[in-house]
């Protein structure tokens, strides 16, 4: 398979490059939020908004971004986006649930998108439940649902309908490639995290395979 391209949404938070790094798999190009955002997204196969994005800047470029999922191309928003800009799906806010009653399922993964992910690593960090979000997506009626919560509110969705494109949403979580390395021996290669972040990746190159 082909190396991907990936242009990643940055707000400017230290370390973003750590966890996004060029790879045999993805080439990476971070792109700066500035005030005239404005990027050109034509030379890339995926836009990657990760936690802690403007979500204001994106609305600013709701236009392009709906243009570049019309061509068949795939985006990943890793944050509560709180603006309109993802067709059909959106992000609500909520924190009137008690975290300690926090607990994620696997609804359904036709495509093994949570294959060897250990769902207890996303709803626990450090003993403390409900880490992974401040609330859930507000689902469109085409999406699969891949995780929910404790109350059956979407996590975790993959929409391949409601564009031509491919739209893989988490409700937050610090996902990433750099950080998540599944190279060497020890026990961080099988987290949860580097799986599920990988497990995006090979889909999305699957997917440019059978276009």
């Amino acid at each position: 398979m082909s190396q991907l391209k990936a242009i990643v949404v940055s707000n400017g938070i230290h370390g973003i490059e750590e966890y996004f790094k060029s790879n045999a798999e993805v080439e990476y190009h971070i792109e700066q939020v500035t005030a005239n955002f404005n990027p050109d997204l034509s030379p890339y196969d995926l836009l990657i908004v990760p936690n802690g994005s403007d979500q204001i800047a994106m609305l600013k470029i709701k236009a392009q971004v709906v243009d570049f999922l019309s061509q068949g191309k795939t985006l990943f928003c890793f944050d509560g986006w709180f603006t309109d800009w993802i067709p059909q799906n959106q992000w609500v806010m909520d924190n009137s649930k008690k975290t300690i009653d926090v607990r994620y399922r696997i609804k359904s993964d036709a495509n093994n998108l949570m294959n060897n992910v250990a769902v207890d690593e996303l709803t626990f960090n450090h003993g403390i439940s409900g880490w992974w979000s401040c609330g859930y997506i507000k689902a469109a009626a085409v999406a699969e649902v891949i995780l929910e919560d404790t109350w059956q509110r979407p996590i975790i969705v993959l929409d391949e309908l409601s564009t031509n494109g491919t739209i893989i949403l988490t409700a937050s979580g610090p996902l990433g490639d750099g950080n998540y390395s599944l190279d060497g021996e020890e026990e961080h290669q099988a987290s949860a995290l580097a799986m599920l972040y990988h497990n995006l990746i090979w889909f999305t190159k699957s997917k440019m395979v059978t276009v």
